[in-house]
């Protein structure tokens, strides 16, 4: 399939450009997915050149979709037949209630399945400028090479917002003291793959705990360039020396909450089932083979060699080997609510939509559902059918509403799905709060599914 015969060019090989031209195709739509790793250009957070690499974490975060509003876009999701929780699915890991994957294996899974997809050609090429002409989807994520964005910022009359997201470091499973740690759930709500043991705790008493974080405070960090000084952080990805100047048991209430893990090596006669530690330092299972684990919460600008001394502080970390250290890059977002219109579209050049994170969302579920939302709306603009957006009741409705003009244009921010950006409910007691919305969510979404025309029966 050449260059002329595609219908839709799509530009970015992440996961929301990889769930567009999964949702496309099986649509019967020719797509050509550019990808720049692998065709002369690549990020420094990238380590691979595979398709839907994931950068930060492994965790696409709760399953739930019950109470969670993530868990309910995992569910709605998996009712449109999404390539990226199909790939999920095959390479999960244990992690709790959440759920996590082998980065490997599932890039692997989403790039198998596009490959051997007819309709669907990838090509390694770095585009620098946005097309003139044709429809476009652009999904190159929060990492757009420096030409593109350019190209973007003359399209929008307007500089791109950034802020920093911070990567977590991965320890190698056998350099773990297994004496001094222990494998278990918060509250003992792990899930069956992890035998309800799901993560590996490190106890720290309170001076510990004190003495770590006063290293945080003195520790040697990067050095920000010029144009990065005013740059914020995303609160989600709030690197932990960042978190730690907010206050010494910001960190305590944060990722090293110790509540619901009792230590066993520290049971007595009165608590059989040890005691709660003063802090605790999680790490989360990375791959399938359980060889590499990542430190949960643990994003951090600090320098490599300071990050070694300092870890190796934690008990049960202090022969800790690490398969790959923690990082800050400079992620770019569009101010969406002001440039795109309530089909993703540019105001300024219609036949151009943008996908996925560099719209402003939050987190690798919501950058696919992005991605989904603009496959699908690209698929009734060929088709000719009015576009049906899924309610704001649901939560890839509620996702796309704020992005496309419900949010503040003036404080944008990227923003992951949470239960705030759905319309409010009335009379519900609050402790069935989460569950109302929901169902009133699952109900709409299948009313809207049966109504759609861009949805396969």
């Amino acid at each position: 399939m050449g260059m002329a015969m595609h219908q839709v060019h799509i530009i970015g090989g992440g996961l929301a450009g990889s769930e567009a031209a999964w949702q496309l195709a099986r649509r019967g739509i020719r797509v050509r997915l550019s990808e720049m790793r692998g065709g002369g250009g690549t990020t420094p957070a990238h380590q691979t050149d595979g398709l839907a690499e994931l950068v930060c974490s492994n965790s696409f975060r709760s399953d739930d979709d019950e109470k969670n509003a993530v868990g309910l876009l995992h569910h709605e999701m998996r009712r449109l037949d999404s390539l990226i929780m199909r790939a999920g699915e095959v390479a999960r890991v244990p992690a709790g209630s959440a759920m996590a994957v082998d980065r490997d294996v599932f890039s692997a899974e989403v790039q198998n399945a596009l490959e051997q997809h007819p309709n669907v050609e990838i090509v390694r090429e770095k585009v620098d400028t946005l097309p003139e002409a044709g429809l476009t989807i652009v999904a190159t994520g929060p990492l757009t090479a420096a030409s593109l964005a350019e190209s973007i910022g003359r399209a929008t009359g307007a500089e791109s917002l950034a802020f920093f997201d911070a990567i977590a470091p991965i320890v190698h499973r056998h350099s773990i003291d297994m004496s001094v740690c222990w494998m278990a759930a918060r509250w003992d709500r792990g899930s069956s793959e992890g035998g309800g043991k799901d993560y590996i705790n490190c106890p720290m008493t309170k001076e510990q705990y004190l003495a770590f974080v006063q290293g945080l405070l003195d520790g040697e960090k990067g050095e920000f360039k010029e144009w990065e000084a005013s740059t914020p952080y995303f609160e989600g990805c709030m690197p932990i020396e960042v978190m730690a100047e907010r206050g010494v048991d910001t960190l305590r209430f944060g990722p090293m909450k110790p509540v619901g893990l009792d230590n066993p090596h520290w049971a007595t006669p009165e608590h059989p089932n040890g005691r709660w530690p003063y802090a605790v330092v999680q790490l989360r299972q990375d791959n399938k083979l359980g060889t590499l684990w990542n430190m949960v919460g643990f994003q951090t600008k600090l320098k490599h060699a300071e990050q070694v001394r300092l870890f190796r502080t934690i008990p049960g970390l202090e022969r800790a080997e690490f398969a790959r250290l923690g990082g800050m890059h400079r992620n770019t977002f569009l101010n969406s609510p002001t440039l795109l219109d309530r089909q993703l579209r540019l105001r300024s050049a219609l036949h151009i939509r943008f996908a996925g994170q560099i719209t402003g969302c939050e987190g690798y579920v919501e950058s696919s559902a992005v991605g989904l939302l603009a496959g699908l709306m690209a698929a009734a603009e060929l088709a000719g059918r009015e576009w049906l957006p899924p309610p704001p009741t649901t939560a890839m409705g509620a996702l796309l509403a704020h992005i496309t003009g419900d949010a503040e244009a003036d404080s944008y921010q990227p923003m992951n799905v949470n239960f705030g950006l759905f319309p409010p409910l009335s009379d519900v007691n609050k402790k069935q709060r989460k569950e109302a919305y929901t169902e009133r969510a699952k109900a709409d979404f299948g009313a809207w599914l049966a109504a759609s025309t861009t949805v396969p029966a």
